[in-house]
């Protein structure tokens, strides 16, 4: 996809800082630290060019991307320290063993991987090498390292994580009799649809103008209360967030939107989202649809998207979950469910939510891309599909993977910008988005928090108890009986939530920084409420570096290879 004429697309050079505030990692490392091989690998390259200028005093501008001329950076010393043979050959021994480590890891690197896939493959061996000591400490640190394993990593296989053994019998009892697959489920006829003679100021009827106007004041900001949203605007909370923020972003003019259409479709969209679920539910798509707009309005990102792109991004978080079943894609697969046979079991409900989601635009009067040209409407689609895509929680590692490559990346070729020129950059980014949004509910103020995370155990409980009636094994934090919750939400934010948003802080730098504070202030208060004697990870005081931490260790000695270390940094 081409970007549009006019539009910039770089990332400013504050997007490549490291922020003064910051764990003590960070503060160690500073800007020194690439985790990443990718950006190792253009790391030590860099080393051996400026050695190379050193050793032979040569030097000329190397022609950079797009044949730009980009000047050569100084080496660390003159070529007076040179002078004699000892340090000559020091150097020309170092320079060496650097290329030596180009050439061993360009070698062993499969050709139809991406360099994001090389991150992604080193950070799930790093995690499980941690959550399997981790898993020995407890009962309780066993059910939480099944739980993010179980959850956050895809292709398990590969990751010798030990299974439950399913007999025969439980496999006969747990497969679901199906129906013909003829249609796409879950889709109803249109109950209703809108005859304003004017359109509501929020796109909902109700009785309290005042308070629902109140809370909608907030929209641009982070922390709005999406449940006191729904309270005020007879549970219409995902019409009213996503109607006011495309008129916020004046997008209905942009591509000549109806907004009778617009609210019917809408309307319609949030009858299809399951009110009975305790958490995905319509209240969850616009907690992450408001949250998605904050995050698009960073300072770092300005100019950088173009209206087509917003209107996708927006659009793919309030369909992301339309008529999710309250249970989850592993639970489909093990009753052997339709949807789970229709989609081959590879993001079963990701790919539910699409289909159910572009189905109800051929409803009557729904089609609120009506005006959008044939590009347009194929571009639209595609980004949508890949966002959706990317909210199964499967993918986590390989997306973290990609947005630290790409920071890291950047960093190392010295320009100091993010340049996103192309498709597949400009979607991880967006993607990225999304990812952080669906995962943001620990990063929101404490009170609103809690909530979410008491609807999440409702939910996961709801699981576990069709699961123990079908006498089927009961997935991880879905056990009522054998649940802690306190522990449950560290090793959350531990291994999952903080990588991604410091990530995502790194790249934004400035504009997240509330938004990390807030996140480390509630892990502290959940680790602060756990009071049975928790397993090791869980029992020092409380620390800004007690966070899942990249770092730098050394495989053997004198081989060279670096390594990270993937686990909670207790000082």
């Amino acid at each position: 996809m081409e970007p549009e004429p006019g539009m910039h697309r770089v990332l400013s050079t504050s997007a490549l800082r490291i922020p003064k505030q910051r764990s003590s990692f960070w503060r160690r490392h500073a800007d020194d630290l690439i985790v990443t091989p990718f950006a190792q690998i253009l790391a030590s390259l860099r080393s051996v060019r400026n050695n190379y200028v050193m050793l032979t005093n040569t030097s000329r501008d190397r022609a950079g991307t797009g044949g730009k001329s980009n000047s050569v950076p100084q080496p660390p010393h003159s070529n007076s320290n040179l002078k004699t043979d000892e340090s000559y050959g020091q150097l020309a021994m170092e320079t060496l063993e650097e290329l030596d480590w180009c050439l061993d890891q360009l070698e062993t690197m499969q050709t139809h991987r991406s360099v994001s896939d090389m991150a992604s493959s080193k950070f799930k061996r790093m995690l499980n090498r941690e959550l399997s000591s981790f898993r020995e400490s407890s009962k309780s640190g066993n059910q939480i390292a099944e739980f993010i394993c179980n959850t956050y990593l895809d292709k398990q296989q590969d990751l010798d994580i030990p299974h439950p053994q399913v007999t025969s019998d439980q496999t006969e009892k747990s497969t679901e009799k199906t129906s013909p697959m003829t249609k796409i489920t879950g889709v109803r006829k249109l109950k209703h649809t809108n005859s304003y003679t004017t359109v509501p100021k929020y796109g909902v009827e109700t009785q309290q103008p005042e308070e629902l106007g109140k809370h909608l004041a907030d929209i641009n900001k982070w922390g709005m209360d999406v449940i006191k949203v729904a309270e005020f605007s007879n549970n219409r909370a995902l019409t009213c967030v996503t109607y006011t923020i495309l008129q916020e972003r004046n997008l209905l003019k942009t591509f000549k939107i109806p907004a009778q259409t617009l609210l019917t479709y809408l309307t319609h969209l949030e009858d299809h989202y399951h009110r009975d679920n305790p958490y995905h539910n319509a209240e969850h798509a616009a907690d992450v649809t408001q949250s998605t707009h904050v995050l698009l309005n960073a300072q770092a990102l300005e100019n950088v998207f173009t209206d087509l792109e917003i209107l996708a991004a927006i659009f793919a978080c309030a369909i992301h979950d339309v008529d999710h079943p309250g249970l989850t894609n592993q639970y489909l697969i093990n009753t052997g469910s339709e949807l789970a046979l229709m989609y081959n079991d590879e993001s079963v409900l990701e790919n539910h939510h699409l289909a159910v989601a572009f189905k109800l635009l051929q409803e009557e009067n729904c089609d609120i891309f009506m005006n959008l040209s044939q590009k347009q409407r194929q571009t639209l689609r595609k980004m949508t599909i890949d966002m959706v895509l990317a909210t199964d929680m499967s993918k986590h590692m390989s997306l973290l993977a990609d947005l630290k490559t790409m920071v890291e990346a950047k960093k190392v070729a010295g320009s100091g910008v993010l340049l996103l020129d192309n498709y597949t950059d400009r979607i991880q980014v967006l993607q990225n988005m999304v990812h952080c949004s669906d995962l943001g509910n620990p990063t929101k103020p404490l009170e609103i928090y809690q909530k979410w995370v008491n609807r999440l155990m409702k939910e996961f409980f709801h699981q576990g108890d069709m699961e123990r009636e079908r006498k089927l094994d009961i997935s991880a934090m879905c056990d009522r009986h054998t649940a802690t919750v306190e522990k449950s939400q560290v090793g959350f934010i531990d291994y999952i939530v903080h990588p991604l948003w410091e990530t995502w802080a790194d790249l934004v730098y400035p504009d997240a920084q509330h938004i990390l504070d807030t996140l480390e202030f509630n892990r502290d208060w959940y680790h602060s409420q756990i009071s049975i004697s928790p397993s090791p990870s869980f029992t020092h005081t409380p620390t800004e570096n007690s966070h899942f931490n990249f770092i730098e260790e050394e495989e053997g000695e004198g081989n060279g290879v670096v390594t990270i270390n993937v686990g909670v940094d207790s000082g």
